[in-house]
């Protein structure tokens, strides 16, 4: 059985730092690529970045791009996404996700997506 949990979300004032932590459990993590995707209420669900099993590719959404930084330890089978100068339009609920691709890459849609947590939630202040 997959399970896939996130940790690390919290209310952080505006310019404040955050890290998210997604372990995922039941699967070969070095099969899979992973995402963290944000949905904000009465908005749709929108990637924020993914990356590849190795490491190797990486994507960031314009709107985090130079702030958020996505790593994974394929010995823990963690995901983190460090977040630094939050701003108040990054609060949503986060959520991680993985899709079995071993030949590297990362898909860019939820859809796209098989195994999904719970979500941790992110409240910047301002």
């Amino acid at each position: 059985q997959v399970q896939v949990v996130e940790s690390g979300g919290g209310l952080v004032q505006a310019g404040g730092s955050l890290r998210l932590s997604c372990t995922a459990s039941g699967l070969n993590f070095d099969d899979y690529a992973m995402g963290w995707f944000r949905q904000a209420p009465g908005k749709e669900r929108e990637v924020v970045s993914c990356i590849s099993w190795h490491s190797r590719s990486t994507h960031y959404a314009d709107s985090v791009k130079g702030r958020f930084t996505i790593s994974r330890d394929n010995a823990k089978n963690t995901l983190y996404l460090q977040m630094t100068s939050l701003k108040p339009e990054d609060t949503a609920m986060y959520y991680c996700a993985a899709v079995k691709l071993p030949g590297g890459g990362y898909y860019l849609k939820p859809q796209d997506y098989t195994y999904w947590g719970q979500g941790t939630q992110v409240t910047v202040s301002s």
